[in-house]
């Protein structure tokens, strides 16, 4: 089965399903565990793309929804795509809109042709179809370009999920003939919700048409954890080994963590750059909610362990007071902390694949990751 995206598998864990990939895009080479920073609108909320950029994150996601809405494809264009328009010279992942469509549209009319719905800037009409989508995609440029599918709640009924799935099958065809002799990757999604044999009959049909990756879509819409992580493990196997795996939507650091062990590959999250904004940060001993009063008058960084601007000028009692008194700065230090954050944790996870060591990471981290750092001696 022909690609655009050529991969190699680096190293596969032998304690756990968890592997290390090497694949390439039309702007570079792309390695996993990849974390996908979430530019919706073709910019990092409160970070500068440079930052990004230094601390080596390789791909961000961009939202065709929203691109298509503004500045729209025409700018594209005349632009010459994404990477120019924003100034980034590393790969793009878009998705398809299909998510939006579903979370952000209360008045959309779901048919066999697409999603209508309308603009919410002016009103306008517009009908996001397979082919429009994949239109839209290729004017942006995107490095890897998303199929349309039907998303629902994970927790609908069995027949719901079906229909859903069986739709994102034809639109998904439909998508992959849309994206024609374009050098752009196209990655297909794998429906059901947490079903198993609903997510058995998507990944039959959707690996049957050869497109550059995979992902499993509708999850973290509604499930508890432990159902969504066994889903994973159990729809990650359905995919084939030489293709990349992207569990869309999920990230939280033990949420990567998890999905890593059970084999996937490529995540996406708007959780670092939302969570700053609320004057959250995650560290190496947990959790940290900036808004308490207990990280008053506490003269130590944000993270010890951290290397970022942030931990190496700041301390809590600093951040606590920035934050209590709402200063505008706050969400530009926490996302770049957040962001240092999850580079590092993705680092050591392939790391930890390469040299067989992600055993001893995930049980040193485990741990950590779902605590608060107020429950680890300081």
């Amino acid at each position: 089965m022909s690609t655009r995206l050529p991969c190699t598998v680096e190293a596969r864990d032998t304690w756990s399903r968890a592997r290390a990939l090497t694949f390439q895009t039309l702007h570079g080479s792309v390695e996993t565990p990849i974390f996908m920073p979430v530019a919706t609108q073709a910019a990092l909320r409160h970070v500068d793309l440079s930052v990004a950029s230094e601390l080596g994150y390789q791909v961000l996601l961009a939202n065709t929804y929203h691109l298509m809405i503004r500045p729209g494809i025409e700018r594209f264009r005349a632009t010459g795509g994404i990477h120019p328009f924003m100034r980034w010279g590393h790969s793009v992942l878009t998705d398809s809109g299909g998510y939006q469509v579903f979370s952000l549209s209360k008045q959309t009319k779901i048919s066999e042709d697409g999603a209508l719905f309308r603009s919410y800037t002016d009103g306008t009409k517009i009908m996001l179809t397979p082919e429009r989508s994949i239109e839209v995609q290729r004017a942006i440029g995107s490095d890897i370009m998303m199929v349309l599918d039907h998303c629902i709640s994970s927790t609908s009924d069995t027949q719901a999920l079906r229909h859903a799935l069986e739709r994102t099958t034809r639109w998904a065809k439909r998508s992959f003939d849309a994206r024609g002799n374009s050098p752009q990757s196209l990655f297909g999604i794998v429906q059901g919700g947490c079903d198993e044999q609903l997510r058995i009959e998507s990944a039959r049909q959707i690996t049957d048409i050869p497109f550059d990756g995979f992902a499993l879509g509708g999850l973290a819409v509604g499930e508890a954890k432990q159902l969504r992580d066994d889903t994973i493990e159990f729809a990650a196997q359905l995919l084939p080994e030489d293709r990349p795996r992207y569990v869309m939507g999920i990230g939280t650091p033990i949420d990567l963590l998890e999905a890593v062990r059970r084999g996937t590959d490529m995540f996406d999250c708007i959780l670092p750059t939302a969570l700053a904004t609320q004057g959250v940060a995650y560290t190496s001993l947990g959790k940290v909610d900036l808004r308490r009063g207990v990280y008053r008058a506490v003269e130590q960084p944000l993270d010890a362990q951290c290397p970022c601007a942030t931990c190496a000028r700041f301390t809590r009692d600093y951040l606590h007071h920035l934050v209590k008194a709402r200063e505008s700065i706050v969400p530009q230090y926490l996302s770049v902390h957040n962001l240092t954050f999850y580079r590092s944790l993705m680092r050591r996870m392939r790391e930890a694949i390469l040299h067989g060591r992600f055993r001893e990471l995930y049980e040193n981290e485990a741990l950590r990751l779902m605590a608060t750092d107020l429950e680890f001696p300081t």
